[in-house]
C-alpha cells in the first residue's frame, strides 16, 4: 500500500470529511488527543472547520497522508507564536488511523512537518503525547524527551493519563 503526504493550504469539504474520520478513529481507539467519549463525526468535522482560517492564513501548516482509500493520517504545526518565540512551532495532532499504523506514515508526516518548519525559519519544535507508540517514533526521529507530567489529561473514556513532552532542535541536523 502506497501513501503520499501533502500540505493542505485550504480545507475542502472532502479534506474535512477525511480528517474527521481520522480523528474519530483515533479517539474511538482510545487516543488522548483532547476529546472525550461520546465523540461524533459532526464534532470532529466542526473541530477541523475551526482550524480552517488559521490554515488558510498560514498560521498553521497542515499535512495529510493519503493512501488509495483516502486520508489516513495528519499532523500540523502551529507556526504563529508569541513575539518572544518566533523561532518555535508546536507540533500537534499527529494522528494515524488504526488500519494504517506501522507503515511509516507517522515518520513521513513528521518529516514533512520538520521540512516545513525549517522553511518557515523555525529552529525549535515542541510536542506532547500520551502514546507510547508515538514516543518510540519521536525518539527514533531524533526528538529529545523532556519528561512526564503524571495525570495531565484524561483518556477519552475517562481515567487520568500521563503526558510526555518532547522537543526537536532543528539546528542539529
Amino acid at each position: 500500500m502506497s501513501c503520499r503526504v501533502r500540505r493542505v493550504d485550504t480545507l475542502t469539504d472532502s479534506d474535512i470529511d477525511g480528517l474527521a474520520a481520522v480523528l474519530l478513529d483515533c479517539v474511538e481507539g482510545g487516543a488522548s488527543v483532547g476529546f472525550m467519549q461520546p465523540f461524533s463525526s459532526d464534532r470532529a468535522s466542526a473541530w477541523w472547520r475551526g482550524l480552517a482560517a488559521d490554515v488558510e492564513a498560514g498560521k498553521r501548516a497542515l499535512f495529510v497522508a493519503e493512501d488509495e482509500i483516502g486520508i489516513v493520517g495528519t499532523v500540523h504545526l502551529v507556526l504563529a507564536q508569541p513575539d518572544n518565540q518566533p523561532h518555535r512551532a508546536d507540533l500537534c495532532k499527529m494522528l494515524v488511523m488504526q488500519r494504517a499504523r506501522k507503515r511509516g506514515i507517522g515518520a513521513a508526516l513528521m518529516d514533512a512537518a520538520e521540512k516545513a518548519a525549517r522553511s518557515a525559519g523555525k529552529t525549535l519544535l515542541v510536542l506532547d503525547t500520551a502514546s507510547q507508540d508515538a514516543e518510540r517514533l519521536y525518539a527514533r526521529m531524533g526528538w529529545t524527551r523532556l519528561g512526564v507530567v503524571p495525570g495531565f489529561a484524561l483518556w477519552p473514556d475517562g481515567g487520568l493519563c500521563d503526558t510526555t513532552y518532547f522537543y526537536r532542535d532543528l539546528t542539529e541536523r
